[in-house]
């Protein structure tokens, strides 16, 4: 029978055993994935027994789908953060398990775990990689290690210091246009679309001291960033898509190609330049005359550092970890600064706090600036930004795999090879009072930017309560977690400027 079928082909009997033994081979490997799949699965589910589970939507999708990224499915997960606060389990599909932890005793093990133990989950973070490449986000083992001690001189005070003028420039900008629209009559603002950039636009000069007059007029550069930060979180939620080969094929791969190039071009024509600018011996001499003339940016640092070895980075890794910076650097702040201005909206007495501590610290200068030692001088503008990180942090969820079991302090144990997510959002919403704002501490791999991003923020947050009253709008925003916290359509509030006197 064979025989006649392969004829048409001009296969002959010669030819059909080796076609049999492909199909055999084939047929043979297909079953053996599909037992080792099923072994899996059962191991997992015999060992993860402890954990407990909602019910599944159906047998072969598991949990996919029960908590979407809306509204509506993180009311869900509030709900089963009340009915599992020592955490559960979901399957998504039937062969992958994914624990989730709510409560923070239990966070606290793998946050402080560290990154061999506990690697990041890369089947989401993989969809970056053509972008951001091997930069502090997506690499992992001694070349993470070592990136990371290198780039720690780059968030040194010394460093952070002159960025303060950068930060209050980009914020007059932004409360410029403000102003503007307001005397136009549009005094409903969405906050995520301007605040993100004024980020984008201080991260710029801060980077490569490039000023892309954003705030103002278009960019390509900041609109090749924005694509491919709503391209991946769209791709996330398109699991067919998840395969590169698939997804390429699509108008939204071409897209993501075509911002990648363009991004990537620009970071490298900077680096390139600057390089063949930068002097071959007297670094010392250049660094000093250059803090004399302008701001020592991050590709000047990424440029400079070496290990230690001598060895300094390539352009590939320079390229990687400018990326990298420009995109973690400008979505979680915007965020952090949206939902604490919309938070002080709806508390009107703090708001009015954290203002007359600002203007109790300036109000004997003729400068209204904040200043890098006036930081440690607003306490309580300080506690309402990290209150509002708690409630509304710009990422909500860190997913990892378990390279070894690891043992939690119940003694349960979670089995090498699972999927862990611990999220900062649903611990929060399982406790009414702020005892969580701290709640892992210092992890292994905490961020090397929170002191870049909570000095931008605040000196962003005093300026603006400074000059404007924000109000609540009519609507409640709809939170939508993407890459970051967002709102659906925006988070719009009112925004009245102050007058002179009360500045």
């Amino acid at each position: 029978m064979l025989e006649l079928s392969l004829s048409w082909l001009g296969l002959g009997p010669v030819a059909a055993f080796p076609w049999l033994l492909l199909l055999l081979v084939g047929a043979s490997w297909i079953l053996a994935h599909v037992l080792a799949w099923t072994y899996t699965s059962y191991n997992y589910s015999r060992r993860l027994r402890c954990f407990p589970q909602p019910p599944k939507c159906n047998w072969f999708l598991g949990h996919l789908g029960l908590v979407p990224p809306t509204e509506q499915g993180l009311s869900k997960v509030t709900q089963l953060v009340t009915n599992y606060p020592q955490g559960y389990l979901m399957w998504m599909g039937p062969i992958i398990p994914l624990v989730i932890f709510c409560h923070p005793d239990l966070i606290r093990t793998f946050a402080s775990a560290s990154a061999a133990i506990a690697p990041k989950n890369m089947v989401f973070y993989n969809f970056l990689k053509p972008w951001l490449g091997d930069g502090l986000l997506l690499s992992a083992g001694d070349k993470w290690s070592s990136h990371r001690r290198m780039l720690t001189p780059a968030f040194h005070f010394n460093i952070l210091k002159p960025y303060m003028k950068i930060f209050t420039k980009s914020a007059d900008i932004m409360h410029a246009k403000w102003q503007r629209l307001i005397i136009e009559g549009h005094t409903h603002l969405d906050m995520f679309e301007h605040i993100s950039l004024m980020t984008l636009d201080s991260l710029q000069k801060c980077v490569f001291s490039y000023d892309s007059n954003c705030q103002e007029k278009p960019s390509d550069y900041i609109a090749a960033i924005l694509e491919l930060s709503a391209l991946v979180a769209k791709r996330y939620q398109q699991i067919f898509l998840h395969m590169d080969f698939l997804y390429y094929l699509t108008p939204d791969g071409w897209r993501f190609r075509r911002a990648c190039r363009l991004v990537h071009d620009f970071t490298g024509a900077v680096i390139q330049e600057r390089r063949r600018t930068l002097p071959k011996e007297d670094i010392d001499d250049f660094l000093k005359a250059k803090e004399k003339t302008k701001t020592l940016d991050f590709i000047d640092v990424l440029l400079l550092t070496k290990d230690e070895d001598g060895k300094g980075l390539s352009d590939e890794d320079i390229r990687a970890e400018a990326d990298t910076f420009m995109f973690e650097g400008h979505d979680t702040t915007a965020s952090g600064l949206s939902w604490v201005l919309y938070n002080l909206a709806k508390h009107p007495e703090y708001q009015e706090r954290c203002r007359q501590e600002v203007q109790e610290l300036l109000k004997d200068r003729e400068s209204k600036e904040i200043e890098w030692d006036d930081l440690a001088q607003l306490p309580f503008l300080t506690m309402c930004i990290k209150e509002s990180l708690r409630l509304h942090p710009p990422v909500t969820v860190i997913s990892c795999r378990c390279t070894q079991d690891i043992m939690l302090p119940d003694g349960r144990v979670i089995p090498k090879g699972a999927h862990n997510d611990y999220g900062v959002l649903s611990a929060s919403s399982a406790f009414s009072g702020p005892t969580t704002t701290h709640m892992c501490g210092q992890t292994l791999r905490n961020c090397i930017g929170q002191t870049f991003a909570m000095t931008e923020m605040k000196v962003v947050l005093a300026l603006t309560l400074l000059r404007f009253r924000i109000l609540p709008d009519e609507e409640e925003p709809r939170r939508k977690p993407e890459l970051i916290l967002r709102a659906e359509g925006g988070l719009w509030l009112r925004v009245e400027p102050l007058s002179t006197g009360q500045q």
